[in-house]
């Protein structure tokens, strides 16, 4: 049994990690919570059910049209509402404000096009059940995870070992240095928006594939769990999202089985507000980092 929860609980934790490395990406350079991402991830789960139920065309392809499209959105975001704004100088809760208000406008657009209610999305890496041992694993939760994981270290690999990624690290300790070492911030930012669009795109697919149910306000409480992983592990700080994203979906599922399915966000939260309390910059998180 506790096999069993701890499996569900990382299946889960790994595609909060997804999202939550968007917000850690975006804070990472910009100091900037990006409330708006929750609404990314619903938006590529739409893109997503456009291409592969209404156009009838392949998991893959609504997956590849979900990154690309759902990514843009994100370059979208970052030129047309904040770039204007780092131009004027303006206060970093201006931008806060900002993505908040853009949050809305992505929601209640899905609404007007898609509708309100629910809808149904095809299951992903439906292969039967494998059992290891004691532990009956579903051939859904294994392909997310696998899936998750790959992800991840691809991520991850561009973060550490390209020059894209040492452009980005490069802004996230100074940014005034590195557009005097001839970095241009405004691309190596909106690159930035497109990784973390695209992991909410892949994110958003996997889980509605998962439950096979989609909506519109999918990326409120998923937008939130993410938030708090982010937090959790260290906002800002990569591996911190994944570590968080892992403990919040843990969290999640042990909630879930000991408590009823009521109690299960009350307890990532509850978890969150403690770390905070004893470790304010959170796991990984370093104390010179300030935080919006």
């Amino acid at each position: 049994m506790i096999s069993q929860l701890i499996f569900d609980g990382l299946t889960l934790g790994m595609v909060y990690a997804l999202v939550a490395v968007g917000y850690s990406l975006v804070f990472g350079i910009l100091r900037l919570v990006n409330f708006s991402h929750g609404s990314v991830y619903a938006f590529g789960a739409h893109i997503a059910m456009v291409v592969v139920v209404t156009m009838g065309y392949g998991l893959i392809w609504g997956l590849c049209a979900s990154i690309i499209v759902t990514g843009l959105l994100g370059v979208a975001i970052d030129k047309i509402s904040l770039e204007p704004l780092r131009k004027k100088k303006s206060k970093q809760i201006s931008a806060l404000i900002t993505t908040i208000g853009i949050s809305y406008i992505i929601q209640n657009s899905l609404m007007i096009i898609f509708g309100s209610e629910s809808k149904w999305f095809p299951k992903i890496f439906d292969l039967g059940i494998i059992k290891i041992g004691s532990v009956s694993l579903k051939s859904t939760q294994v392909g997310i995870f696998l899936t998750s994981l790959a992800l991840l270290l691809i991520l991850s690999y561009v973060i550490h070992y390209t020059k894209i990624g040492l452009a980005m690290r490069a802004i996230e300790q100074n940014s005034k240095a590195a557009s005097l070492m001839g970095i241009d911030v405004n691309q190596v930012v909106s690159f930035t928006f497109f990784l973390g669009g695209a992991s909410a795109a892949i994110a958003g697919t996997l889980i509605s594939g998962y439950y096979q149910v989609i909506n519109p306000q999918m990326g409120f409480i998923v937008g939130l769990k993410a938030f708090s992983a982010a937090v959790l592990g260290g906002i800002g700080i990569l591996h911190g999202a994944v570590v968080g994203g892992v403990l919040v979906g843990l969290s999640e599922s042990f909630a879930a089985n000991y408590l009823g399915g009521g109690y299960r966000d009350a307890i990532a939260f509850l978890i969150l507000i403690i770390v905070l309390i004893l470790k304010p910059t959170g796991l990984f998180g370093k104390k010179h980092i300030e935080k919006v």
